[in-house]
């Protein structure tokens, strides 16, 4: 597996389990077959763990994860070992946060985890008329300089507010956002200031919630309400992007693609956007092991250019999307924003 150095000191593998498929309101987990499909993840190269005080359940699991292939392999390979969390205050919340509260977050995620110090925070804010937010990004700031955070990131501020974050002077690793080659937005403007400012960019949404994938070649449109938040979401993007017809002439060029290379279209998918400048890493959905072996594609796979000219060409009538990163999201009136969960910690 391809590895990165993304800070001094500071290497994941470019492939990032994701943890979100495991929470609580996805179905029943076997606890311990997730920690074995963990330490499968982690002996095949894929070292880097993303999760969220938000997912119900997963940062225990990976907790107990670390101490099971510590107890395999030692301590010393428990050091090549990453987990990305989150930290995601409730809307609610954002009126009266206080620092006391966003330590006492951050101390649960450390002894979920059972890491003294956190090794990457990602922080997410879901309203910028609530003023606090680069207040709480000085909190995190101080809870790093006490020892208790290794890397501050981000995940899906928009480029205006990750400017504001890096004038405060706030030590800014990465961005964990939405970027797949049916939602470009980050390319009009995020891309170019992650390459100017040295932050990684870490996507996800790279097979848009399962739509990106053979299943849904040849598929006639689905109509709504489809069978989750997840499908739901990407297809708006879908018809904002075209519709379903242009969605299927990327599909087609995408099985060319596959073909070629004796894999599958979501492979396809994510494997071309580790090609896209300033893109470090790709964070897969992973309720098992069973795709393990196309989820190490991913990172091997050698896209020609004529491969990538393909893939363009058939989003070549494709519509801009509106706004910046998480622009659409943020609305909670609008078609994007009002599907979203805003109140996780409390299971709203």
């Amino acid at each position: 597996m391809q590895r990165i150095t993304i800070a001094p000191g500071y290497e994941i593998s470019r492939v990032i389990r994701g943890g979100w498929q495991l929470a609580g309101g996805h179905g029943a987990v076997d606890q311990a077959l997730a920690i074995d499909d963990m330490v499968a993840f982690a002996d095949a190269g894929i070292t880097t763990f993303d999760c969220a005080d938000i997912y119900t359940g997963v940062e225990d699991l990976i907790g107990r994860f670390r101490l099971r292939y510590r107890d395999l392999h030692g301590a010393q390979a428990l050091e090549r070992i990453r987990v990305h969390t989150k930290f995601v205050p409730d809307l609610g919340v954002l009126p009266t946060i206080t620092k006391a509260y966003v330590e006492s977050v951050i101390d649960t995620s450390r002894q979920r985890l059972n890491l003294d110090c956190l090794d990457l925070v990602q922080f997410h804010w879901w309203d910028y008329d609530m003023p606090a937010w680069l207040d709480t990004l000085g909190w995190l700031k101080e809870l790093q300089a006490d020892g208790k955070i290794n890397k501050i990131s981000g995940t899906n501020f928009d480029s205006e507010h990750v400017e504001a974050i890096l004038d405060a002077g706030i030590p800014f690793t990465s961005l964990q956002l939405q970027y797949s080659l049916l939602d470009r937005r980050p390319e009009k403007r995020m891309v170019a200031l992650g390459k100017a400012n040295d932050f990684a960019l870490f996507c996800y949404g790279t097979v848009a919630g399962g739509f990106l994938s053979d299943r849904w070649l040849g598929r006639q449109e689905p109509e709504h309400p489809l069978e989750n938040r997840s499908l739901t979401k990407y297809k708006l993007i879908i018809d904002d992007l075209g519709g379903w017809d242009l969605f299927q002439s990327l599909l087609s060029a995408l099985r060319k693609v596959a073909d070629r290379h004796a894999t599958d279209i979501a492979t396809i998918a994510s494997a071309a956007m580790l090609r896209k400048p300033g893109v470090s890493a790709v964070i897969v959905g992973a309720r098992n092991r069973d795709h393990l072996p196309s989820n190490l594609a991913i990172a091997t796979i050698a896209l020609s250019d004529a491969d990538l000219f393909e893939i363009d060409q058939a989003l070549g009538g494709a519509n801009e999307l509106e706004g910046d990163v998480y622009t659409l999201e943020r609305d909670r009136t609008g078609r994007h924003g009002s599907i979203m969960k805003y109140n996780l910690n409390k299971g709203e």
